[in-house]
């Protein structure tokens, strides 16, 4: 963990793995960030002391791993201005949609690893889907390993297109428990709590269930069946949630964020 890690983007997702970084021991001083943003430059600073440039420069040139956690458009862009400077690198990119097929062009390299982490990696609880390109060495797998260990649980995918389906179930994830949060908690407002009660019991709820369907050996089936006595309260919601067609409607929306990852490739990946 001495050397040195360049992040090209100093966004939230950066920022939660060199605040994970450095809480296992990597130094401020061992990270380089490249961040056009002044705000988010003064806010590594300030969260971190971690000092970045608006711009790629010959300082990269120090770093054994960079981490790519920029936004898709921007990419390309950023690949070909870094590229000068990071050939010998290792590539961990957590950049949604773009495949490493267009990396390895943009960057001139094959040690190219690509992740698709979540948005609960902000609190060392997030889950990544990884993909390592063949020039990327057994050594190299247990780098990433290490770091997106910071984050929360990872595991490797076979085939590259995989990263869609991860992107459609957990990247996209949260938002899904989030837009149903909100409906619970919009949901006990109507029906008489406070605002703060109804939120209390929805974020419990969620939090509760996940970690009893973690540790337990049965089915999310088998558990929602224990918990639906016939004629009781919870068969009402379920019964009405089928009526809706809600499980329909879900798998389709995941379909639909599967879909929009493999046009984040092909509209910003090379032809």
């Amino acid at each position: 963990m001495s050397e040195r890690i360049a992040f090209i983007g100093g966004g939230n997702m950066a920022q939660a793995i060199i605040g994970g970084l450095i809480q296992q021991g990597v130094s401020p001083q061992n990270i380089d960030v490249v961040e056009p943003s002044q705000e988010a430059r003064d806010q590594l600073l300030k969260s971190f002391d971690v000092t970045a440039q608006a711009q790629a420069s010959d300082a990269l040139t120090a770093a054994g791993l960079v981490v790519w956690a920029v936004k898709p458009q921007t990419f390309k862009d950023a690949a070909l201005a870094t590229a000068p400077f990071t050939a010998h690198a290792l590539h961990l990119s957590v950049a949604a949609g773009i495949r490493t097929d267009s990396m390895a062009a943009w960057l001139g390299s094959d040690r190219i690893v690509r992740a698709m982490p979540n948005t609960p990696a902000l609190v060392g609880q997030g889950i990544s889907g990884l993909f390592a390109r063949a020039g990327a060495s057994a050594a190299d797998r247990a780098r990433v390993e290490q770091v997106m260990a910071t984050t929360g649980e990872f595991l490797w995918m076979d085939a590259e297109d995989q990263l869609d389906v991860v992107t459609a179930l957990s990247g996209s994830g949260p938002a899904y428990v989030f837009y149903f949060m909100e409906a619970m908690t919009m949901a006990g407002t109507e029906m008489g709590l406070s605002r703060e009660q109804a939120h209390q019991l929805a974020v419990a709820t969620f939090a509760g269930a996940s970690g009893l369907a973690k540790t337990s050996a049965d089915s999310p089936q088998v558990l929602r069946q224990r918990v639906t006595s016939k004629g009781g309260t919870t068969a009402a919601a379920i019964a009405s949630m089928e009526d809706n067609d809600v499980r329909a409607l879900f798998i389709d929306a995941m379909y639909a964020a599967r879909e929009r990852a493999k046009k984040l490739g092909n509209e910003f990946g090379v032809a």
